[in-house]
């Protein structure tokens, strides 16, 4: 199973949910090859409740994933931590949802919830833990307890990264997921669809849950693969996206 563990499904924290933009993103990640992405909108985007609210009236969900015209869309959310650092949580819908209420109070820079905090708040839970893009200038995970570190599932090579700081990026994620001994998954953090594509985890079986999805990580049953077009595409989005944050007055 073909699937990106790193999505979003809203250009921007500042835009309403368009469920019609949303589908442009699920269609072109569908004709890029993709069986499946995890939907790990940030935990403070503008209304979130409201997009899952929408998703839960359009489309059929089965375990831990909706069904959208065959894409296999894993619910999940980008949660950002206090000292810098954002923290991918991939679960069921019910777990999700229950994760944004806990985290009300913790939605502004100045109150985020400490890694520690979140990691003792999910612990046990039938989900997927990737550090997000862990050594990006802007909001690296690398300043962190290295045990605290250790308590995820995974790191995170993002496509976006690997364009703006090059391809020794997934050389520097490797190296700090070996000494934490972690596996390293791939996440285009696609806002926008020209993205899909550009990073894919080929996994070795088709997964229905959470769950599943951490074990074959973990067990290192699959095969991460980066784009010789990932420049293009990634390239692509970026100038596709300040295009449209600009024709809709979005700062």
């Amino acid at each position: 199973m073909n699937i990106d563990l790193h999505t979003h499904g809203k250009l921007s924290k500042k835009t309403e949910f368009s469920l019609d933009y949303f589908l442009s993103m699920t269609r072109e990640a569908s004709e890029n090859g993709l069986q499946a992405i995890a939907l790990t909108e940030h935990f403070n985007t503008r209304n979130f409740c409201d997009m899952m609210d929408q998703l839960d009236a359009s489309f059929d969900y089965k375990e831990d994933y909706y069904e959208v015209e065959g894409l296999r869309v894993f619910t999940g959310m980008e949660v950002d931590v206090s000292g810098k650092g954002h923290i991918l949580i991939i679960a069921n819908r019910d777990l999700i949802r229950q994760l944004r209420r806990d985290l009300e109070k913790h939605t502004e820079h100045d109150s985020y919830i400490p890694l520690s905090s979140l990691l003792d708040h999910t612990e046990g839970w039938p989900a997927l833990r990737i550090g997000a893009h862990p050594t990006r200038s802007s909001t690296p995970l690398t300043h962190h307890d290295p045990q605290l570190l250790a308590r995820l599932d995974a790191l995170d090579l993002n496509a976006k990264d690997l364009y703006e700081a090059g391809l020794e990026t997934a050389d520097q994620v490797r190296a700090l997921a070996d000494r934490l001994m972690l596996p390293v998954t791939a996440g285009s953090d696609s806002h926008q669809p020209l993205q899909f594509g550009s990073v894919i985890n080929k996994l070795e079986q088709r997964c229905e849950t959470a769950e599943e999805l951490r074990s074959l990580i973990r067990e290192g049953r699959y095969e991460l693969e980066i784009s010789p077009c990932l420049h293009v595409k990634v390239k692509g989005a970026q100038m596709m996206k300040e295009l449209l944050k600009r024709s809709m007055v979005i700062a």
